[in-house]
């Protein structure tokens, strides 16, 4: 499939299949060092009724592949250039409604899905502009307080979570993942939190329930 480039990120895309009137948006953002194929790469497993959109990240790395911001790993005091980070949930929030006017999408039924990177920016996204947010599937990821800050009081009952990591996960640990679900209890937002024996990917059946738990919402 074709790269496109006519909204702000450049971005695969799948449309909504049948009679789908303004369908429900399902973004797919990817890792550090991956690419907007990554998770396109299931996207035929997906409800028909989604129209599914994969994003590149805006920064070529020189080893290959794409980042939303860059890490250092040698500082875990600095981990994260927090700058760019807050600069990327911008960028992801002006490509959803750049999305949302060209293909007719339904505004308040947005989905989100982030693998590593991915799924930290999706989690700043939903915690800090909450209004459009529907669902946010955080496949190994954490929660960076470094780029979202202390998380205001808002209006979250429209959230609702998948979250889930690898217990065997040396890139993210999975105490740095546990600490998700526990703030999500205390802002009274709707998750569903499991652990997997894998690393830093996701197993078959992590896949699977994910499936499911898209199927039993959508």
């Amino acid at each position: 499939m074709k790269l496109q480039t006519d909204l702000p990120l450049n971005y695969l895309a799948r449309c909504a299949k049948g009679d789908t009137q303004n369908p429900k948006l399902l973004l797919l953002l990817h890792g550090y060092g991956s690419n907007e194929q990554d998770l396109f790469s299931f996207a035929d497993e997906l409800p028909q009724d989604f129209f599914v959109i994969s994003v590149q990240a805006p920064l070529a790395l020189p080893f290959g592949g794409y980042a939303w911001y860059e890490i250092n790993f040698t500082d875990a005091q600095k981990f994260n250039d927090v700058l760019q980070a807050k600069e990327a949930v911008e960028k992801i929030k002006n490509f959803i409604a750049a999305a949302v006017k060209k293909f007719e999408l339904n505004p308040e039924k947005i989905w989100l899905c982030g693998f590593s990177q991915g799924a930290i920016l999706s989690n700043a996204l939903a915690l800090t502009s909450p209004e459009n947010i529907e669902k946010v599937i955080m496949l190994s990821g954490y929660t960076a307080q470094d780029i979202i800050g202390e998380v205001a009081k808002k209006d979250f009952s429209k959230l609702d979570y998948f979250i889930s990591h690898g217990t065997e996960d040396t890139v993210i640990p999975i105490d740095w993942a546990r600490k998700t679900p526990q703030l999500l209890r205390s802002l009274n937002i709707e998750h569903r939190y499991e652990e997997y024996p894998s690393g830093h990917g996701l197993a078959p059946q992590n896949f699977y329930d994910l499936l499911a738990w898209i199927q039993e919402r959508k």
